[in-house]
């Protein structure tokens, strides 16, 4: 999708992501809950 406002174009496209991709981001996100956990955890001390 291109968009000319002004004298600016605007260029959007959709990003593909690879499986390796997709695994690092879902343990990331699985390392990132279990230290929110953690942390609540220690808080309610």
């Amino acid at each position: 999708m291109t968009l000319n406002i002004f004298l600016f174009t605007i260029t959007i496209q959709k990003r593909e992501t690879s499986f390796e991709e997709l695994i690092q981001n879902e343990k990331a996100k699985k390392f990132y809950e279990e230290n929110k956990q953690k942390v609540t955890h220690y808080t309610q001390w």
